[in-house]
């Protein structure tokens, strides 16, 4: 069986859009038929090369999805043919089965355990999650990454309790699901700061009671007006160092908190001044929010469907896969929240 996937073959160059062999299934090993594929951060530094030398090219992308399983490998006992599925890169329950190899035009063709940019995915075991109940599966998109990566950043590792003052520094994806778990756990105020007027826009949608444009403020002296003795947690989720520098600055002495959650590019180092750990101040970091996918999805789930927020607005007009690479740059350049790939769109 063949299928369509954009694959990275060189970085900084166009995604390639192919005909893969699928490969038989392994023991713990699913095969999956993709719906929407979501695009974060990550995949962007990937295309670009910000990760350093790729040296898997040529490889498939992608690791956040939705899709229908068609088959499953021997020992797979957590999902059957015909579940709806969340597919992320966060481990769950079952198998680690490793990642599959395609083949196209007589080439290898490398994958992790969970891809999603094409049409159908070998998928470990471990990587899917039965779609929660009640959540449409394009609005689910965002519990592969953007959900269980900023809401378990406020939920699970800085356990936000209400009014407590927080400040989201960079508003993509992942920011926005901070604040609106923020908002929705009861802060007072919820900061959002970001350059883009665009993200700074939907801040203002997704929790944010006040929005800084760190393209021209002084951000910690404007978080010094809203919040005179500094905010009670910080969310880093631009990927800039300075920007890490900012938020455990933005916390106030005694008990600030701050949380990295961005990936900054290859060689980025990060300076600070180690007064701030005398003033008490905390750095923390987080993989994936602390989420574990069996215990926190379904929580997740119910809170983006609970309509306090207008998630699918969080979400862009659907690419095609065809169009992955204007998916990414649009995601690079902050002209939507957070892309979507529509596989039943040719």
């Amino acid at each position: 069986m063949k299928t369509e996937a954009a694959l990275l073959v060189q970085t900084g160059r166009p995604l390639v859009l192919a005909e893969i062999e699928i490969p038989a299934l392994k023991p713990g090993q699913v095969l999956v038929e993709i719906a929407y594929s979501g695009a974060c951060g990550t995949q962007v530094m990937e295309w670009r090369g910000d990760k350093g030398e790729d040296k898997w090219v040529p490889h498939c992308l992608g690791h956040e999805g939705t899709g229908t399983v068609l088959e499953t490998g021997s020992a797979v006992t957590k999902v059957k043919a015909g579940d709806k599925v969340v597919l992320s890169w966060i481990k769950g329950n079952g198998i680690e089965a490793g990642g599959a190899v395609y083949e196209w035009d007589g080439k290898k063709v490398n994958a992790g355990g969970v891809t999603t940019f094409q049409r159908h995915a070998v998928v470990s075991e471990n990587r899917l999650t039965l779609l929660p109940a009640g959540l449409p599966m394009d609005v689910a998109v965002l519990l592969g990454c953007a959900a269980p990566t900023g809401m378990g950043a406020i939920y699970n590792v800085l356990k936000v309790q209400p009014g407590d003052a927080v400040a989201v520094f960079g508003t993509g994806g992942i920011g926005l699901n901070a604040l609106m778990a923020a908002a929705l756990a009861g802060a007072m105020p919820v900061i959002g700061i970001d350059p883009n007027p665009t993200r700074r826009a939907l801040a203002k949608i997704y929790g944010a009671s006040h929005v800084i444009d760190a393209s021209e403020a002084d951000v910690l002296a404007e978080i010094k007006k809203i919040v005179p003795q500094g905010i009670d947690i910080a969310v880093e989720s631009s990927g800039l160092p300075a920007v890490m520098d900012q938020a455990i600055n933005a916390t106030r002495q005694q008990g600030g908190r701050a949380v990295v959650i961005g990936n900054a590019k290859q060689g980025a180092m990060l300076s600070l001044n180690p007064a701030v750990f005398n003033q008490g101040k905390s750095l923390l970091g987080t993989w994936g929010g602390d989420s574990v996918p069996d215990r926190d999805y379904g929580r997740y789930g119910r809170l983006l469907a609970s309509g306090r927020f207008p998630v699918r607005d969080l979400l862009s007009k659907p690419y095609r896969l065809a169009n992955a690479d204007q998916a990414l740059q649009d995601l690079a350049t902050g002209k939507v929240g957070r892309p979507l790939i529509d596989m039943s769109l040719r």
